[in-house]
């Protein structure tokens, strides 16, 4: 089987650009994978998910989704494919339903009606699900310039679902969305994905939304600076610590250095475990301890080292 995405060598340079902004780049996302783009901006994120879902042409390069060319073939793939980007693309003057509506006519998925009660009932149904899930409820039927930003997020979000596309591009999905919101759309997309293998292309600046993906990809200045499932990225940079202290400070010191270990020493000891497991290092140690703590690195953590290097 094909992967759900497949990039390869891709370039962009935009008109009157003096470097590109996507420059080379290559990767695959296997069906059913959890996949996140990361990077700061500017980095070329964006640029690449819009040639992904055919809203923006590359320079050169293929890529292919769904095994069909976002060039040659870019309706074949827009109908596998649900979008849901960082910036608004509602109708202000309609209802967030007619929004809705709309998108799944355009799609093929329902026949058009003028009201939405004379609409199908699975669509009324499928409507009233997602808008339940999102917790947007009865205001999908308001009029767009009526919602705040984080319910037009909401209804974004119903709207890219409505087609039950293979793959999903996710733009900064949760920006606008309380806490409870974001969990719970979270919880129906990891659902969805096990049940019908969607596959997930997720960008975003909140870097605790890409722990649990299948692997990151981290951009900057167009180019790949690192990819691997999270806790290897993670592994490769930052090592886990272990925290401790004793009555003795003296002799845990001294025995620190018999190891050879990394440590650091103000209010605690700071001890890198670099080479040991805390086990090995508190089992080594041999004398009682007052204190004992192990901190693993965030996502976060190395993510900002690694940019630190790239920009180096």
């Amino acid at each position: 089987m094909s992967p759900a995405i497949e990039v390869r060598d891709l370039v962009k340079r935009y008109r009157k650009g003096k470097v590109n902004a996507v420059d080379g780049i290559s990767f695959a996302v296997e069906s059913g994978e959890f996949f996140a783009l990361l990077g700061p901006n500017g980095a070329g994120k964006t640029t690449t998910i819009s040639i992904l879902t055919t809203t923006l042409s590359p320079t050169s390069g293929s890529v292919r989704i769904a095994g069909h060319d976002i060039v040659r073939e870019a309706s074949a793939v827009r109908r596998h494919v649900g979008i849901i980007f960082q910036n608004p693309s509602l109708d202000m003057n309609l209802t967030g339903e007619e929004n809705v509506r709309f998108h799944a006519v355009l799609y093929g998925l329902y026949p058009y009606r003028p009201l939405y009660r004379l609409m199908p009932s699975a669509y009324r149904q499928q409507v009233r699900e997602l808008a339940e899930l999102v917790a947007l409820g009865a205001d999908v039927f308001k009029p767009v310039r009526r919602l705040s930003g984080g319910m037009q997020r909401k209804l974004e979000i119903i709207r890219g679902l409505m087609h039950h596309p293979r793959i999903l591009f996710l733009d900064e999905p949760t920006r606008g969305l309380d806490v409870a919101s974001r969990r719970t759309l979270w919880q129906y997309i990891e659902e969805l994905r096990r049940q019908q293998e969607l596959t997930i292309c997720l960008t975003t600046h909140q870097l605790d939304e890409a722990e649990d993906a299948d692997r990151v990809c981290i951009l900057d200045h167009g180019h790949v600076v690192a990819m691997g499932s999270p806790r290897d990225v993670k592994a490769q940079l930052v090592h886990e610590r272990l925290i401790i202290d004793a009555a003795d400070r003296d002799a845990l010191r001294r025995r620190l250095r018999q190891m050879h270990l990394s440590f650091t020493e103000d209010r605690h000891f700071d001890v890198s475990l670099d080479r040991l497991t805390a086990y090995e290092v508190v089992h080594g140690i041999g004398q009682p301890l007052t204190m004992l703590r192990t901190e693993s690195a965030s996502l976060e953590d190395a993510y900002l080292r690694i940019l630190a290097s790239s920009d180096a």
